[in-house]
C-alpha cells in the first residue's frame, strides 16, 4: 500500500471512530486528531499483537478471540491518546460497531499492508 493509501486509510478510521463515539454510550472522543491518533494508536498495538501472538488473536482476526482482544486494544488505547476515554462496557459496544463497519468498508490490517510491500 502506497504512502497515500496509508493516509486515506487513517482517515476514513478516524472517522470511523467519531461515528462510534457519537452512537456509543461509554465512548467519548474530543475531536478529528483525537480520532486520528487514536486509529494511530489502535494501529500500532495491533499491529504488535498480532507480530507477537500470530494472526488468530489480532485485533483484526474474526471470531471471540479477535473481537475480545479489538476491545481490549481500543480499552487500553484511552491510557495513550489525551481526549478519549472509554469504558470497558463501551470498548466492547465500539469493538461490535467497528466490526460491524468494517463489513462494509474493508481494510487490510497494519500487519497485512506491511507484508504485501515487502513481496
Amino acid at each position: 500500500m502506497r504512502f497515500l493509501g496509508h493516509v486515506i486509510r487513517f482517515i476514513v478510521a478516524a472517522l470511523v471512530l467519531m461515528v462510534v463515539g457519537w452512537i456509543v454510550p461509554g465512548f467519548s472522543i474530543g475531536g478529528f486528531w483525537s480520532a486520528l491518533l487514536l486509529a494511530l494508536v489502535i494501529a500500532a498495538l495491533g499491529w504488535i499483537i498480532e507480530g507477537i501472538f500470530g494472526k488468530r488473536v489480532n485485533p483484526f482476526g474474526r471470531g471471540i478471540v479477535g473481537f475480545l482482544i479489538s476491545a481490549l486494544v481500543i480499552w487500553i488505547a484511552q491510557f495513550v491518546v489525551g481526549n478519549f476515554s472509554v469504558t470497558i462496557l463501551g470498548a466492547i459496544l465500539a469493538a461490535l460497531l467497528i466490526g460491524i463497519i468494517d463489513l462494509f468498508i474493508p481494510v487490510s490490517t497494519p500487519y497485512d499492508a506491511g507484508r504485501s510491500n515487502r513481496s
